[in-house]
């Protein structure tokens, strides 16, 4: 087991009713608001009204920063900085997904950082100081309300990068507002929840059983409760535990004491995106099992863990060569099930930036220390597999 470090310093509101809670979240932060949020849905089921009565009746000064897009861009972040340095913001309350929680992060952080914001984006740094951030959560997804992450996108150079800004000091987590997603969207949100567990699941250390247990459990649940919400939109039970799995699964808890792998469909889902604009959650959903059947054929000594994933996650049974195969079709058969699209010529895409885009996720030799090292020809095959 290796060694780690806990830190999480959110308060994390959860439940029906919490929303009860955003005065006093606010309140200690100071009077002048930037109320963020995305298309519009938080006006269709009510929670902006909900927000905005809430703010007023508090006394609090509002300004709005609306049309936050699915995969954030920078250009973004750089409009709700100059907003938040014009109208002498306190606190930044995000209402949305994980992107418009991202945005925010960056925005948190922007306010005081000296320098073009992509810089910010794009250069390695640790937390930064930054505005304070409340959030409200909408979507079962990124897991950004309990973690300090963001993901910014810059479509002019097809860039979309991942980086650490500030922690949310409180998220406000109500299942119920979950309940007019859109089947595409759960099931494309709990593909994102899986694949956090898998990028740390698939990983060397075997010694560090509380981790793989929990990531276990994750999986177990959102493989119990994805179905249910898709048929039952408004099952509380079935939302409330999606939700609950969103935030613990990107929380690094499930990866404590072990070797990290570098995320490796997240590196190459990014590029998807940049180039593409898809929805993140069902670009991993194409891509983690043309991943885990490369890196299985590749380097068979890796079977172990797809045995322990079939045996502990699927309640699979059978002799090792088989239970290794069959765990991923497991997994791809439920993806389908959830009627995510399962190849990208679904999407539109062709050939056209595989080369490109396999070498930008693996610049600098990024995935040399993946679960299975990955090679820039070996994410070509991989993104061709998906096709």
């Amino acid at each position: 087991m290796k060694n780690f470090t806990h830190a999480i310093p959110t308060k994390l509101y959860f439940g029906e009713g919490q929303i009860d809670k955003l005065d006093a979240a606010l309140r200690g932060f100071g009077k002048n608001v930037l109320l963020a949020y995305g298309g519009g849905s938080i006006k269709k089921i009510g929670l902006y009204d909900t927000v905005t009565g809430i703010l007023t009746a508090g006394g609090f000064t509002v300004t709005e920063l609306s049309g936050i897009e699915p995969n954030p861009r920078i250009e973004s972040v750089r409009l709700g900085v100059k907003l938040c340095k014009e109208n002498k913001i306190d606190v930044i309350l995000a209402v949305g997904g994980g992107s418009t929680i991202d945005c925010c992060k960056a925005i948190a952080a922007g306010v005081y950082y000296k320098g073009d914001l992509w810089e910010m984006v794009a250069s390695r740094h640790g937390i930064l100081k930054a505005l304070p951030l409340v959030d409200i959560l909408t979507l079962a997804a990124t897991g950004s309300e309990y973690d300090a992450g963001g993901v910014i996108s810059n479509l002019e150079i097809n860039e979309k990068l991942g980086n650490v800004y500030t922690y949310p000091a409180v998220s406000i987590c109500d299942p119920t507002y979950t309940y007019s997603v859109s089947a595409y969207q759960t099931a494309a949100g709990t593909a994102d929840i899986m694949s956090h567990i898998f990028e740390g699941y698939f990983s060397r250390t075997e010694d560090s059983s509380l981790s793989d247990y929990i990531a276990e459990g994750i999986l177990k649940t959102a493989i119990k409760y994805l179905p249910i919400a898709l048929k039952e939109p408004t099952n509380y039970e079935a939302r409330a535990n999606l939700m609950m799995i969103a935030s613990v699964a990107c929380s690094g808890i499930p990866e404590y004491g072990k070797q990290g792998t570098g995320w490796p469909c997240h590196s190459m889902e990014h590029e998807l995106s940049a180039f593409y604009d898809i929805t993140h959650g069902v670009g991993l959903a194409i891509l983690t099992p043309r991943w885990m059947r490369f890196i299985l054929k590749k380097d068979p000594s890796c079977a172990w863990r797809f045995v322990r994933f079939a045996k502990n996650v699927w309640g699979l049974s059978g002799d090792d060569e088989t239970l290794a195969i069959a765990g991923i079709a497991a997994l791809e058969n439920f993806f389908r099930e959830a009627k995510i699209p399962m190849t990208l010529t679904e999407l539109g895409i062709g050939e056209e930036h595989v080369a490109e885009m396999a070498a930008h996720a693996n610049r600098g030799n990024y995935l040399k220390n993946a679960f299975v090292p990955l090679t820039t020809e070996d994410i070509e095959e991989i993104f061709k597999n998906c096709l």
